[in-house]
């Protein structure tokens, strides 16, 4: 017997706030299979808001309402049955977060939880990284976001510690260097004290920076990326105007510019936990959330 569900996660990030549609194909007998149905991702940049002036504007609140009214719609279309709308920290951060939640509900009736970075790196923690964490080897697993970056350790199979810390890219954008120095170093001690005596680790990389880096690598589905081609793309990257990555790379207006600080996370983390290979599962927080709600867990 065979049962297919529908399920929605919704992802409001410092950089761009996405709509996850899945399949859940249940087999008698077998695993469940998770099979992304639609994504949509609206550029809304709240970090802008939340880490310069500390809360969220009047025009982003109008254009996240905007957003939650055409998710719903996008939604009903799909045949959803059930979904779940999570904010990190842009929203965590911002004085009027809350209330701009209150706000959306009683405007479009799209409940928002507004998680914290523990919670988030435990959603992220939750998808299904099986093929990849299985065996003798360790893994740092490291989700670049806007507002923050969550890491966790795998080792043989088992989670051995994870952190949130406020390196996100619009973050970074946003600071001062001596901020950003500040920041790094306290990451470098983490990481580096975490991962001693670790043998044979390789990164986990998830964001939709990591992801558009991977596609343009060429690199086929399930072989990692380099640490030497990483570099060369991060000095690449560096080296081109903002303009530049638009016109010659086709990014997007709101990837070409954090897509440098989110380089420099993911080959700092690699520099400094000693990995030479970095592997782009393509999963992220919304898939978290879809298989959190299956579960029950949220």
């Amino acid at each position: 017997m065979l049962e297919i569900k529908k399920y929605g996660a919704i992802d409001i990030g410092s950089n761009a706030i996405r709509l996850l549609v899945s399949n859940i194909i249940v087999s008698e007998g077998k695993e469940p299979q998770f099979k992304k149905s639609a994504l949509v991702r609206v550029p809304i940049r709240l970090g802008a808001d939340a880490f310069v002036s500390g809360i969220i504007s009047e025009q982003n609140t109008i254009r996240m309402i905007d957003a939650m009214e055409a998710f719903k719609l996008l939604m009903k279309v799909h045949n959803v049955e059930r979904y779940k709308a999570c904010a990190t920290s842009a929203m965590r951060e911002a004085k009027n977060g809350a209330e701009i939640a209150e706000k959306i509900f009683k405007e479009t009736g799209v409940q928002i939880d507004i998680i914290g970075g523990k919670e988030e790196a435990a959603i992220i923690s939750s998808t299904d990284l099986n093929q990849l964490i299985e065996g003798n080897n360790s893994y740092l697993y490291v989700d670049v976001g806007g507002g923050s970056t969550e890491f966790t350790i795998f080792s043989e199979g088992k989670i051995l510690i994870s952190k949130s810390f406020k390196m996100g890219t619009v973050r970074l954008l946003s600071n001062k260097k001596t901020v950003n120095k500040e920041i790094f170093s306290n990451v470098e001690k983490w990481i580096k004290k975490n991962t001693l005596g670790l043998k044979n680790l390789s990164l986990i990389g998830s964001g939709g920076n990591i992801n558009k880096l991977f596609k343009m690598s060429g690199r086929l589905e399930g072989k990692p990326i380099s640490f030497i081609y990483l570099n060369a793309q991060y000095q690449f990257l560096k080296q081109m105007s903002y303009q530049d990555r638009i016109s010659e790379l086709s990014l997007n207006p709101d990837r070409a510019d954090v897509i440098v600080p989110a380089t420099k996370i993911y080959i700092s983390a690699m520099k400094w936990s000693g990995a030479t290979k970095i592997y782009v599962p393509k999963i992220g927080l919304s898939d978290g959330i879809i298989k959190s709600l299956y579960y029950n867990k949220l």
